[in-house]
């Protein structure tokens, strides 16, 4: 990998000044390259982020792993992904708040190119749906910043052999990450549920009647029934009993 990055540099370094991507590409003497290429593989690793400090941080952090090449460095969304494709590097760490073109753009289009690049997302904090969208989009890795330099070595080192990286731990399977992660927000979309009927199911579980139900959203007792038989055909239950242990299981509602 050194030994590529070395005649890269050499025969592409004008090219990037052409569409002002701030590319720093790793200075090593062509006899350090060839001796490199002897003692194994090297993950070729983009980085991307908007501000400078960070970059500089995270080139240092894994320029001092020997198994790591620093390929390249991007400032927004549109540099990234322009690299991404004329580098094709092993892993890009990737800010998913950029500017002109989002992170999660960047997964989006790298997926619809059917790269094979594996990518590990940074963001400042790991909210639910966020992580959902960004695993969807074909992130392999998500860590929080503040945890960077604890994480990212092992992180990058898992996704590379096929793992996902969540938080603080590599995960083998994704649908397990995916069924832990989502949020009650997007359980009750996978089952197509109305606000009012969240509610109704809320009040089955709090073991209300019909008649409570009913008077507590002034609807007839008549209209909850006709929300219970659509509820019961949307998660694949038969009764109240059923209903409220599968929407407890399933976290349709706060507990």
């Amino acid at each position: 990998m050194k030994k590529e990055v070395w005649e890269f540099r050499r025969t592409h370094s004008e090219e990037f000044s052409s569409f002002g991507v701030s590319t720093i590409l790793a200075e090593i003497p062509q006899e350090e390259a060839d001796s490199e290429l002897l003692e194994g593989p090297h993950l070729g690793i983009l980085i991307v982020d908007d501000h400078p400090v960070v970059r500089l941080g995270l080139r240092t952090l894994l320029e001092a792993e020997p198994d790591f090449a620093i390929v390249g460095e991007a400032s927004d969304g549109r540099d990234a992904i322009e690299l991404a494709h004329r580098l094709e590097p092993d892993v890009i760490v990737l800010d998913l708040l950029m500017p002109r073109v989002s992170g999660l753009d960047v997964l989006r289009e790298l997926t619809e190119a059917h790269s094979r690049t594996r990518v590990i997302v940074l963001t400042a904090s790991i909210e639910k749906q966020q992580l959902v969208n960004a695993l969807q989009l074909g992130a392999r890795g998500v860590i929080l910043k503040e945890s960077v330099t604890h994480e990212l070595v092992r992180a990058i080192h898992a996704v590379s052999e096929g793992q996902f990286w969540i938080g603080q731990q590599k995960v083998g399977d994704l649908v397990d990450a995916l069924e832990q992660s989502l949020s009650e927000k997007s359980r009750q979309e996978v089952y197509g549920l109305t606000p009012r009927e969240l509610q109704i199911i809320r009040g089955i579980v709090e073991g209300c009647t019909n008649k409570d139900i009913a008077q507590k959203f002034s609807i007839s007792e008549d209209t909850v029934k006709r929300h219970l038989t659509n509820i019961f055909d949307k998660v694949g239950v038969s009764s109240r009993l059923e209903l409220g242990l599968f929407a407890i299981n399933h976290r349709l509602v706060d507990q």
